[in-house]
Formats: structure tokens, sequence, C-alpha cells
């Protein structure tokens, strides 16, 4: 898969960035900030996005997000603040809670791919939070 990397904090940015790779996956980007997200996506579509909740230039993570599901591009949330995801998780596939682990990350990554691969009567791995079913 192709993915974006939505990120402030650098080190996290790296390291998922290396576990992306590890798993076989390419990173077309990362962004710290809204602005760099959505010049990212006027250039290339990614198949995929980790995006955090709150960036360089504030809680703008979400906006990130809308703009992601209005284009369909699938993603998650990664957040240490589970209370700043709306109800209906701004359409995300789900939310990774910070601090995870390399392992909790790849089982969730693995998880995903699987996931837009359209396997089905997939385990959800305990360190991704689904999102509840659309109304």
């Amino acid at each position: 898969m192709k993915i974006m990397i939505v990120e402030d904090e650098a080190l996290l940015a790296l390291e998922l960035e290396e576990e992306v790779e590890a798993a076989g996956h390419s990173v077309i980007g990362q962004a710290m900030n809204r602005k760099k997200a959505l010049a990212i996506l006027e250039g290339q579509i990614p198949e995929f996005a980790f995006v955090d909740v709150h960036l360089t230039d504030g809680p703008t993570g979400l906006e990130v997000g809308r703009h992601l599901a209005d284009r369909g591009i699938p993603y998650v949330f990664i957040t240490g603040n589970l209370k700043r995801i709306p109800e209906d998780f701004v359409g995300a596939i789900g939310v990774i809670e910070k601090p995870y682990t390399m392992n909790g990350l790849k089982n969730a990554l693995e998880y995903i791919a699987r996931l837009l691969r359209g396997d089905i009567g997939l385990s959800v791995p305990p360190s991704i939070i689904v999102a509840p079913p659309a109304p």
C-alpha cells in the first residue's frame, strides 16, 4: 500500500515510517500540519493514511481526516487523547491510542491491510479501536 503519515512528532513519524516499510508498504509523504498534508494530497493519492489529531498547527488532524474521508481514502487516527475523536470517528476506520508499541502497530497495520484487501471474518487486534458502524 501507498501510505501517508500525518504526525507532528518527528520521532514517532520516523518510527511509523520504518514499521510501514518493514511491512512491505511505501510511505508517499509525511506531514506535520494540515497545510502540508493537503499539499501531499494535491500531488498524490495514498491508499491509506495514519493521522494524528493534534498537529503543529493545532487539532487540525480532524480536518485532514474529513478531507481524506471526502476523497474516499481510508485512514486511522493516532492519538493520545481519545476524547478528541468525535462519535462518528470522522469517517476513520478506527483509532490507535498513543503510546503504542511497535508490535501493536504492526498488528494494527496487518489488520488494516487485510481489511482493505477485502478479507472477512478478521479479528480486531487490541491495538486498534474500530469505529462504530454507520447508522
